[in-house]
């Protein structure tokens, strides 16, 4: 864990931010601002910038009052019942959410409004909530999903510090294939050259498969931003014989085509990959 992970309550002005670009879902919730997990490609650093806070992984800002701020908008007669992901820029399960057990009061408040959600986590903390989620799960749309891009433990402790085992978070989805709601698996992001190997991506899709999940959804690793610094920096300290490669492959900004097309070809050949549907990379 960080040393120096500094806890910051404050007050949010409205719960769900409305999403202005096409995604499945038409809206946003954040309860907390940072996280603990320590990605090393995530995406989410940018996020900070608009609390004033350049530290994303030892700033972690909670919203205190976000429970009140939900059921405001919630029992609104404009309220139309849209899908809300939870967790946009954090995850709602790192460590301190053991402590603040804020998630309980919001999927409360999606049982009572009968409001569709999605919870993507890299943690087993969610089934703290599991009751409550096989409730919701028999009144509308759940969907749990986990990022998990390695079996590699050693790489997992690497590219995700703080983040729960890889096996701990696929026992996580088995069990909540015992519920009404959605399971998937994110591989998200296959990282070149250090989580691409067919072995690896092969034994996530098997493990999928005896976790019984609905989908499988892989997405190759994007660079912008503070991010790509953040990353490249990782790959100096513990990759360095990467360094060039990788280098070569993100000269562009984005991922060199190429590369992204092989990916695509080769998942598809993947012996298990035919049995979901989803497997399409983002």
């Amino acid at each position: 864990m960080y040393n120096k992970i500094k806890y910051i309550p404050i007050n949010c002005e409205i719960a769900c931010n409305k999403l202005k670009r096409s995604m499945p879902y038409k809206w946003d919730l954040n309860i907390y601002r940072g996280c603990e997990h320590g990605c090393k490609y995530c995406y989410a650093i940018y996020s900070h910038k608009y609390i004033n806070s350049n530290n994303y992984f030892e700033e972690i800002y909670v919203k205190t009052n976000i429970v009140e701020k939900l059921e405001r908008q919630l029992k609104s007669s404009k309220w139309k019942k849209e899908v809300i992901n939870i967790g946009g820029v954090t995850d709602s399960y790192q460590p301190i959410e053991a402590d603040y057990k804020i998630m309980p009061e919001i999927l409360n408040l999606l049982i009572k409004y009968k409001t569709p959600a999605i919870i993507s986590t890299k943690s087993d903390l969610i089934l703290r909530d599991y009751d409550l989620i096989d409730k919701l799960s028999r009144i509308t749309y759940i969907n749990v999903a986990s990022t998990i891009t390695t079996v590699n433990e050693d790489t997992q402790r690497l590219i995700e510090p703080n983040g729960v085992d890889s096996m701990r978070r696929f026992k996580m989805l088995k069990e909540f294939r015992k519920t009404n709601a959605s399971v998937g698996l994110h591989i998200m992001p296959i990282i070149p050259y250090i989580t691409d190997d067919f072995d690896n991506i092969n034994s996530l899709f098997r493990h999928a498969k005896e976790c019984n999940v609905h989908y499988v959804l892989p997405g190759t690793l994007y660079l912008r931003g503070i991010t790509r610094g953040v990353f490249f920096d990782f790959v100096k300290k513990e990759f360095p014989e990467l360094l060039d490669k990788l280098s070569i492959l993100y000269s562009a900004g984005s991922l060199n085509r190429e590369y992204k097309i092989n990916c695509i070809k080769w998942l598809m050949n993947l012996d298990i990959s035919i049995l979901y549907q989803a497997v399409t990379l983002k």
